[in-house]
């Protein structure tokens, strides 16, 4: 495929974690992954999160830009 001309389109996807920011992109190409094929690479656009009554991080939340190769 390099060396090739070709095409991607990217979406938004926006990954959900309490374990962390890794864990919530895990969570968002993994979902990406069963609806979109032939992902190839992502962008972070935003991280943000929840706090919990504790004072504490709650949850994790990763707005993701997701490209894939369109086909010929």
């Amino acid at each position: 495929m390099y060396g090739k001309d070709r095409t991607y389109k990217k979406v938004e996807v926006i990954g959900v974690s309490k374990r962390g920011v890794e864990a919530a992109i895990e969570v968002a190409l993994a979902q990406a992954r069963q609806s979109l094929q032939e992902l190839s690479w992502f962008e972070v656009e935003g991280i943000r999160g929840h706090i919990g009554e504790d004072g504490k991080v709650a949850e994790y939340q990763v707005v993701l830009k997701v490209a894939f190769h369109i086909k010929d």
